[in-house]
């Protein structure tokens, strides 16, 4: 493939490099100049590969090697400094997965993109545009792209190998001004005016700084977003016969449920190798014949007296014998493709997690983000399928939220932190039920969503022990004061009319005190996890193997 060289540099008479693989085109590193580049000469296939003159010799050999893996960019930012940039993004979404950079020195999905070292394929330029001209820095609008990539479906990874480590990097140097502006057109007016605030009584910046930076964006429009990014559909050429994918199914009085979601794995067009049940329903309530009317299935039946999500799963991998993991909730109903679908997915994206989507009964659509193929911010327990071998890096399920919410992102995040590639595919659909007892319910740890706090004038949603614990355990303390700060005020927010919303406000600030009161119960609760766990058990003392 066609690789053409794009030089940053402002020496009008800089150095050369010997690039075998294209053009070399010398572009000064400014917002105008690039953009500018794009559109006089974009072609209509290829890869660009922007750098540095500061960098050297770019590795031909190297680059070549890398446009065989499955990412649309290819980048080494974190290990050029961008990592945590722009701050301002704790305001708004403190703990989001993608918010919390793996190490600077693994290859690793990553959106804080430096165009130092940056491998991309021209569609991305095409259809996701390029640099926003509002910013004062490059550093700041290669940023806002990076974001804006990501969010609409480009798989992005960040790969250190691509440049040798500088002695010293040092982070770019982002004003207010364009801090705001990348919250404006990432996030919305909203989000501006939130962080605006919370930016001034933090004292993170000055009042004239903040009412100049609102001055400036004033009158301006927000763009939308382009279309999700669109690429050839990737299928696995060929789906080796002896691929084995163990179903892991954590069930508890949930028989009827089960019934169903069993007699529908009996029609999978890839069968699988086994399913494994793990039942912790309470002795008095336990049907072991349920099983007798699917011996035809290759099932495995773990009983368990004492229920836990965590060591349910657990104890489910310790028994599995496939290649690949299929998670599945017992009140699901999936359809006969289900398997093969997302084993197409994930061989054909050459990627280690493929996640899929639940159509919720009673609910509405889905987010927007969750209609189109994209990098996976999320890991749900309840429609995905994982390669085994991933489990040595990240290790099992933290015991810690055995009875508590957030299991599943926790394992996630560290599958994340990791370096595993994971995707998620809304084509993959579940629909899910939502029972009324069972799961998470029978231990309380569900019982107020933002969904249906958001629907109510008294319910409020606040932080569990466990979510805070995970906040905890994965971000700085000045995002998790941040995630405190969302968590309080989001209890605030109501769907409806402006009377019922005004009602809401009114009705949450009279029982602010309360609200306030029971998330320091849940914090003490969180600081009380922090010193017993985690407890993480591995792939060695389970017994999984390859």
């Amino acid at each position: 493939m066609n690789v053409d060289l794009i030089l940053l540099s402002f020496d009008e008479n800089p150095f050369l490099p010997d690039w075998s693989l294209g053009e070399v085109r010398v572009v000064n590193p400014t917002i105008t100049a690039l953009n500018d580049l794009v559109t006089r000469f974009l072609p209509q296939t290829g890869v660009w590969l922007f750098w540095s003159s500061e960098l050297g010799q770019p590795d031909p050999g190297l680059i070549s090697r890398t446009l065989l893996g499955p990412a649309d960019i290819y980048h080494a930012g974190l290990a050029l400094g961008a990592g945590g940039l722009p701050h301002a993004i704790d305001f708004v979404s403190p703990t989001w997965m993608l918010n919390c950079d793996p190490p600077a020195n693994i290859e690793a999905t990553s959106w804080r993109v430096s165009l130092k070292a940056c491998l991309v394929r021209v569609d991305v330029l095409r259809q996701m545009g390029f640099l926003h001209p509002g910013f004062h820095s490059l550093d700041a609008a290669v940023l806002d792209w990076g974001h804006r990539c990501i969010r609409r479906g480009v798989i992005m990874r960040h790969l250190p190998s691509l440049v040798v480590k500088p002695k010293q990097v040092t982070s770019p140097i982002m004003d207010f001004d364009d801090e705001l502006q990348f919250i404006r057109l990432r996030f919305g007016k909203k989000w501006q005016i939130w962080t605006s605030f919370r930016a001034l009584i933090s004292f993170r910046v000055r009042l004239g700084s903040v009412l100049k930076a609102n001055i400036n964006l004033m009158g301006e429009s927000v763009p939308l977003d382009p279309a999700p990014f669109q690429r050839e559909v990737q299928l696995a050429d060929s789906m080796p016969e002896d691929v084995r994918v163990s179903v892991l199914i954590p069930t508890m009085d949930r028989y009827p449920y089960l019934q169903v979601l069993l007699s529908q794995l009996r029609e999978q067009i890839h069968r699988a190798y086994e399913i494994i049940i793990v039942d912790q329903t309470p002795l008095p309530t336990r049907k072991v014949d349920f099983y007798d009317e699917f011996v035809d299935l290759p099932l495995k039946v773990v009983f368990l007296d004492r229920p836990g999500q965590c060591s349910s799963r657990n104890a489910g991998l310790k028994t599995a014998g496939g290649g690949y993991i299929l998670f599945i909730d017992d009140d699901d109903e999936v359809p006969p493709d289900l398997i093969e679908a997302h084993l197409n997915h994930l061989m054909g994206r050459e990627a280690d997690v493929s996640s899929g989507v639940a159509n919720e009964i009673s609910a509405g659509p889905l987010p927007v983000d969750f209609t189109y193929p994209r990098m996976s911010d999320v890991f749900p327990t309840n429609n995905s399928l994982i390669c085994r071998s991933i489990l040595q890096r990240s290790g099992l399920f933290d015991l810690a939220y055995d009875h508590g919410a957030r299991a599943d992102a926790d394992v996630g995040m560290r599958m994340y932190l990791s370096g595993t590639l994971m995707l998620l595919n809304p084509e993959i659909a579940v629909l899910h039920h939502h029972a009324p007892r069972g799961g998470l319910r029978s231990h309380k740890a569900r019982v107020v969503t933002y969904a249906s706090s958001r629907a109510s004038l008294i319910q409020r949603q606040i932080l569990s022990a466990t979510e805070i614990y995970y906040s905890r355990r994965y971000f700085r303390p000045q995002q998790v004061q941040e995630f405190f700060w969302l968590a309080v005020f989001s209890g605030f927010s109501l769907v409806g009319p402006l009377w019922r919303r005004i009602l809401k406000a009114i009705v949450s600030f009279i029982l602010l005190p309360d609200t306030l009161m029971q998330l320091w119960r849940n914090a003490r609760q969180a600081d009380e996890l922090m010193e017993k766990y985690p407890i993480i058990p591995t792939v060695q003392n389970t017994g999984l193997s390859e």
